[in-house]
């Protein structure tokens, strides 16, 4: 378990900040995560990686000359927000644009794609690219589903080389594609990892037995087999790996391989040097030249007892970056010439935009919505054990916590916001904004969106009507539906978002007052969660092991029906906004 540790809530936070202290040649600290402390290479692209924290090296020790420019770092296991990507991929970039690059998880591919949205808005050229190296996760026909897994490093070593070597954006994100196209990574697991502040482990393996193609964020494998001799999992591993080669190789005698073999927690450096002495035999044995090995820990989780092996194919231009010089915290490959620090300038902070004062009006409805964010975080809080417990049974536990952090930050900046005279659109704006960025995952990405869907309607001036308050719930559904991807039958908050905003929509037009309809859809909501536990999961972490979560509902869709139903009880005392 993990045993050092304050506030669990701030460990995340923590982390970064001691990682700094400890690392300041390489790094700095800036609102998201951190960049590099030397002085910037003007026309050079900036390679920006990130996810969740609990990963360690990845990501914020992968940065440095000849790696990534920048990491942005989540919550525990959740990924970073899309104003964290933004900040972090502002303070990187050099004028020659940004390629974000994470690991294929369905809360990075929201969050970092929102970020390149943003970026590209705001006059900075970005283009994103997902790793999906886990053989394990997906067929090799569904390819694009995989999980990115430790083959992380040799895509970001070989997009970061790229960019150094002066490639523009589009040619890094070719070479970051034909890396991925061209790695492979297989994992098992001995035992579950165990969170900050959690007393049991995100999942269990029964003693003598290993999970077989575990996932680093805690999924459970898709099988389970007896824990193996260090040569046996070796042979499982290059096995396994062999039988799934990239298209464009039929005959591996003669291939060219970058190797890594990753210890995910608490497997030591010895043990895996005696399963790396079989791994080489048999990669000799195939005809495969290895080409600078890596074995250590490079993509972890935490205390989890496992390893992992990639294999990293070669050509000739993949092995010039592979094989580049590279100085980061926690990855140095040969010898780099050192950069000056950086400019004074580069540390300089944002400052904080300025709340509009809202109407009488709008400020008397603020203070609504203030008691009704209150009331979500209350239910959110009782109920986060439970939402966690529903998560674990096919995913990796994680939407309690998360959906605490959401809440509380959520609550925070409306408090802020009301504070500051801000009307009820800008109130809820703010909130959905901290919501996001302290959420992290999917869930915080897609509650994000809905608040801000609603907030939209609301506006800072006159008093919200029914219909506008209707209108916002259809309009966050339309970001929920639009950036997620998901559909009715799924499996999801959408199971339950689309038949509570169709009700509340029929309830408006029949003339209904808003706490009459609302807790008609409501209701209407509850019924629509209890009855995700028959459907199979089609889309996110649950989906490789959807049997497994048949008769439990979805964590999502029972906290969005909590959640609508605690708002009806602030709207019954309040008689409406």
């Amino acid at each position: 378990m993990t045993r050092l540790f304050n506030d669990p809530a701030d460990f995340a936070d923590e982390v970064v900040e001691g990682f700094v202290a400890a690392h300041q040649r390489w790094v700095r600290r800036v609102p998201g995560g951190v960049v590099r402390n030397t002085a910037k290479v003007p026309g050079q692209v900036a390679v920006v990686v990130g996810g969740g924290s609990g990963h360690y090296p990845a990501f914020t020790g992968l940065v440095g000359q000849g790696l990534a420019h920048g990491a942005v770092s989540g919550n525990i296991f959740a990924s970073p927000s899309a104003q964290q990507a933004c900040s972090v991929a502002k303070a990187a970039e050099t004028g020659a644009g940004v390629l974000l690059c994470f690991g294929n998880y369905a809360g990075d591919v929201l969050h970092f794609g929102q970020a390149a949205e943003r970026l590209n808005q705001d006059g900075i050229r970005t283009r994103t690219f997902a790793v999906t190296d886990d053989v394990s996760s997906a067929s090799r026909e569904e390819s694009a589903k995989r999980r990115g897994v430790a083959g992380d490093l040799a895509v970001f070593k070989a997009a970061a080389a790229a960019a150094e070597a002066g490639l523009d954006l589009d040619e890094v994100y070719r070479v970051a594609e034909r890396a991925n196209e061209r790695t492979r990574s297989f994992g098992v697991a001995f035992s579950g990892c165990t969170l900050p502040g959690a007393s049991e482990p995100l999942f269990t393996v029964p003693e003598g037995r290993m999970a077989v193609g575990m996932g680093i964020h805690g999924e459970p494998g898709i099988g389970e087999d007896d824990v193996p001799t260090a040569d046996g999992l070796a042979e499982l591993f290059v096995r396994t790996l062999l039988a799934d080669l990239p298209p464009d190789i039929t005959d591996v005698r003669g291939q060219r391989a970058g190797v890594i073999l990753n210890g995910l927690g608490t497997v030591k450096h010895e043990e895996l040097f005696v399963v790396y002495r079989r791994v080489a035999q048999l990669l000799a044995e195939a005809g495969i030249e290895v080409v600078d090995p890596e074995v250590g820990e490079f993509v972890t989780s935490f205390d989890l007892a496992g390893a992992s092996l990639t294999l990293f194919w070669l050509d000739e231009e993949l092995e010039q970056y592979w094989t580049a010089p590279a100085d980061a915290p926690a990855f140095r490959k040969g010898a780099v010439t050192a950069a000056p620090p950086a400019a004074e300038d580069d540390n300089a902070a944002a400052a904080e935009a300025t709340i509009p004062l809202g109407s009488a009006e709008s400020r008397h409805t603020a203070r609504t919505v203030l008691a009704a964010l209150e009331a979500v975080r209350k239910v959110i809080d009782g109920n986060a054990d439970e939402l966690g417990r529903i998560d674990a049974v096919a995913g990796d536990g994680d939407h309690g916590i998360g959906m605490q952090r959401g809440a509380v930050a959520a609550v925070d900046a409306a408090h802020e916001a009301l504070r500051g005279g801000a009307g009820a659109g800008t109130l809820l704006t703010r909130a959905a904004d901290a919501w996001a960025d302290k959420a992290g995952g999917t869930s915080g990405a897609l509650w994000g969106l809905l608040l801000r869907g609603v907030a939209s309607t609301l506006g800072d001036e006159a008093k919200p009507t029914v219909q506008t308050v209707s209108d916002g719930v259809a309009a966050g559904l339309a970001g929920v539906l639009r950036v997620g991807g998901a559909e009715v039958g799924d499996k999801t908050m959408v199971d339950v978002l689309v038949p509570f905003a169709d009700a509340l929509a029929h309830s408006v037009g029949e003339g209904q007052a808003l706490a009459e309809g609302w807790g008609t859809a409501a209701a209407v909501a509850d019924v629509a969660a209890q009855a995700t536990a028959d459907l199979v999961p089609r889309i996110g972490r649950a989906r490789p092991l959807a049997e497994r979560s048949v008769g439990t509902p979805d964590a999502g869709a029972i906290s969005l029906a909590l959640i609508v139903g605690a708002v009806h009880g602030v709207l019954t005392e309040s008689k409406g906004v």
